[in-house]
């Protein structure tokens, strides 16, 4: 009566005809836990997830740790689990290279025999809240750096122009006063085409 009144409705259908409360029990086992092959194929499976379980570089631990509880939580359903020795050591494994640092700083301070899961998280959150203040520090100097260098970019290349624009103009006059002074002299005057033609053969000729 006791397994009765707990289970809702749709679990009641299911075993309201077994007569023995080990009856239900089993029942309620086999459909949603399956058989002996099922259950050895669904720990097969999630201790696979479990030793290839990885953080990604841009994942939060507070990300990583929900898809790594979820995992031993399930293996634990499932009457097979590890020390939390091993939890903590396969959780500093799957840190990306970037927390290198703190993991060595970790086992080297720490007893990580005896050092729980939830310390350990509760230690790199704190550290991922520092490592995200110096990142934002970080990305503002080098934003300031970037808009100081492209305003030294602009002032050189402002200060080119004028250069430029200043020394074609000198190149200009140079031009003009050097023809106007040559027409004065009379060298600039156009010539009639046939006095041309003479001209270059008489000039071959010498």
């Amino acid at each position: 009566m006791v397994l009765y009144n707990a289970l809702p409705k749709k679990e009641y259908e299911r075993v309201f005809m077994c007569k023995t409360a080990k009856d239900i029990w089993q029942l309620l086992l086999i459909t949603h836990q399956g058989n002996s092959q099922v259950k050895d194929n669904k720990i097969d499976l999630l201790v696979q997830q479990y030793e290839q379980f990885t953080i990604l570089e841009e994942e939060s631990i507070d990300s990583g740790f929900a898809r790594f509880n979820t995992i031993i939580t399930s293996l634990k359903a499932l009457d097979k689990g590890f020390s939390s020795k091993n939890y903590v050591r396969k959780f500093l494994r799957a840190l990306h290279s970037k927390w290198r640092g703190k993991v060595m700083a970790i086992e080297e301070s720490k007893d990580l025999s005896s050092l729980a899961l939830d310390e350990l998280i509760g230690n790199l959150k704190v550290h991922e809240l520092v490592m995200e203040k110096d990142s934002k520090i970080y990305r503002g100097k080098k934003e300031r750096f970037k808009s100081i260098t492209l305003k030294a970019k602009k002032e050189s290349s402002d200060d080119e122009t004028m250069t430029s624009g200043s020394d074609d103009k000198e190149y200009a006059m140079v031009v003009r006063n050097f023809k106007k002074f040559f027409r004065r002299k009379g060298k600039f005057v156009r010539q009639p085409i046939e006095e041309k033609k003479s001209f270059r053969q008489r000039d071959e000729k010498k």
